[in-house]
């Protein structure tokens, strides 16, 4: 999903439009994580980036999209970029020495 989503509308108030956005956005990923995993693959993992426009941009994690949402609610931005692409994840292993520290086996 690469858009570019407007906070104003003639008839919609802010609030309510932000709401609608994050659930969209939230619609997307849910039906994104439900598709069939190739072979070798462990997740879906998402690229994300958000910023006022395409070119100014940042990568983010799909964790703080609904805080760059709010954030840009708060700064009364008049739209903003959200770009989500899907890719393949694979779990790792973790180091001997982070198993240590936290009490792992």
């Amino acid at each position: 999903m690469k858009k570019t989503f407007k906070l104003t509308h003639p008839k919609l108030k802010v609030p309510r439009l932000v709401e609608a956005i994050k659930y969209e956005v939230k619609k997307y990923i849910k039906r994104e994580r439900r598709k069939t995993l190739p072979p070798n693959v462990d997740f879906w993992d998402f690229d994300c980036r958000f910023g006022v426009d395409e070119a100014s941009s940042d990568v983010i994690h799909v964790s703080a999209i609904n805080k760059s949402i709010s954030q840009a609610e708060s700064q009364q931005l008049e739209s903003f970029y959200l770009e989500i692409l899907v890719k393949p994840g694979y779990r790792r292993k973790k180091p001997k020495e982070e198993q240590q520290i936290t009490g792992e086996d």
